[in-house]
């Protein structure tokens, strides 16, 4: 005679999909963050910032594409304050 005592049968498990088990995943609808813009004053950089909230419009795989427009864009913008800006001019008494 053995003390054992057997173990309990496993309760079967519901395996139908109802309302609560639904497997279709239906993402949220995109939504702004209501992300304040304060302009810069710059007009090129103000309009890249401004792109920025044409993702709120987009579902998140769209973001990518609007992140990497605004990001060439604003290197271009940083690009261009060194070309366009030459440095000051001396004073006629340090000129060579």
């Amino acid at each position: 005679m053995d003390d054992v005592t057997p173990e309990p049968e496993p309760e079967p498990q519901d395996t139908t999909v109802g309302p609560a088990q639904d497997t279709a995943f239906e993402p949220a609808a995109p939504a702004p963050l209501g992300v304040p813009l304060t302009p810069t004053g710059h007009p090129g950089v103000d309009a890249l910032l401004g792109r920025l909230a044409d993702a709120d419009h987009l579902a998140a795989d769209g973001h990518l594409e609007v992140y990497e427009d605004v990001h060439r864009g604003l290197r271009s913008e940083l690009t261009s304050l060194d070309t366009v800006r030459p440095g000051p001019t001396p004073p006629n008494n340090l000129r060579s």
